[in-house]
């Protein structure tokens, strides 16, 4: 029985999933990771850490990296509502410095899967939202980098102005500005 439904994006690796929800007037229940479901929509990532994040409507978080040790990520929203973005930062990728950016909410309980080797950032828009997130990696203080929210050569269309950011993320780099070597390629 397939208890989601997969969406491709423009570029390929990153996913769009909707778990099957079965709710009555008791609630709701729903399936959010399943290795061996997941696997046979090709997802067959093996995630080692679990992350929360609690934000206020306008707050903008990210665009992170890690390389080395990257990390994809399965975002989901429990409360609230984000317009979640990846974007492919893999120097030797066709689809270098392009972006996907999909709403992701409690009411439609979608997920987006980031693949390793992407920038990942979202901003709030409900008055609080609460995500989490699946990591295929450890998260890594020193291997962490920021990519500027606001590049204007990505040109995210971000549906807010004037976002809440933390100083990492008022201090990231422009994409042209990564020297050689920091940015992930398909081969790592």
């Amino acid at each position: 029985m397939l208890l989601m439904k997969v969406e491709a994006s423009r570029l390929e690796d990153v996913v769009v999933i909707e778990p099957k929800v079965f709710s009555d007037s008791r609630g709701l229940f729903m399936e959010i990771w399943n290795q061996n479901r997941y696997a046979e929509i090709g997802l067959d990532a093996v995630f080692v850490q679990d992350n929360i994040s609690r934000s206020c409507q306008g707050v903008l978080r990210g665009l992170h990296f890690q390389n080395p040790d990257p990390q994809g990520k399965l975002v989901q929203v429990l409360e609230g509502q984000i317009y979640d973005v990846a974007v492919d930062i893999r120097s030797d990728s066709k689809h270098f410095g392009e972006w996907v950016g999909v709403a992701l909410s409690e009411h439609n309980n979608r997920q987006l899967y980031v693949p390793e080797g992407y920038a990942h950032g979202f901003c709030v828009l409900s008055k609080k939202a609460t995500v989490v997130y699946k990591c295929t990696g450890f998260y890594n203080f020193e291997t962490e980098k920021c990519l500027r929210w606001d590049d204007p050569d990505l040109a995210i269309e971000w549906p807010i102005s004037g976002p809440s950011l933390s100083e990492k993320d008022r201090c990231g780099q422009w994409l042209r500005d990564f020297e050689s070597g920091v940015l992930p390629t398909i081969a790592n």
